[in-house]
């Protein structure tokens, strides 16, 4: 289910997450990279493909500890403009989530959410 970005903010802050928006409605596999790291403040090093995307997102260690809340508005645009795209990251995300849960191959003191927004 999917809910305008606001709702998805307020919904984090109240659990005391951390909310990433991310900027834009990018309709390509880069400009989403680029988006996804932007929202989550990746550093420099990024190396803006699919394995650099996995290791950003399950180390966040430039980030305060706890949960930190993705919230993708529009991820449609991308899904309509390249599926093929879409899914990989997607598939991405979903790992990521996995690996830094509780129990997690990568979990420690953060964690991630993703949210889509259907703004």
């Amino acid at each position: 289910m999917t809910t305008n970005s606001k709702t998805l903010a307020d919904q984090a802050r109240a659990r005391g997450a951390h909310s990433h928006l991310m900027a834009g409605r990018p309709a390509d596999k880069l400009s989403t990279m680029d988006a996804i790291a932007a929202a989550l403040s990746f550093p420099d090093y990024f190396g803006r493909n699919l394995d650099a995307l996995y290791d950003c997102l399950t180390d966040l260690s430039w980030l305060p500890s706890g949960e930190h809340v993705l919230i993708w508005t529009g991820s449609d645009t991308l899904k309509d403009a390249d599926p093929k795209a879409y899914l990989a990251i997607r598939s991405v995300l979903s790992d990521a989530e996995r690996a830094l849960a509780p129990g997690g191959d990568r979990a420690d003191s953060r964690r991630l959410t993703v949210a889509l927004s259907d703004e």
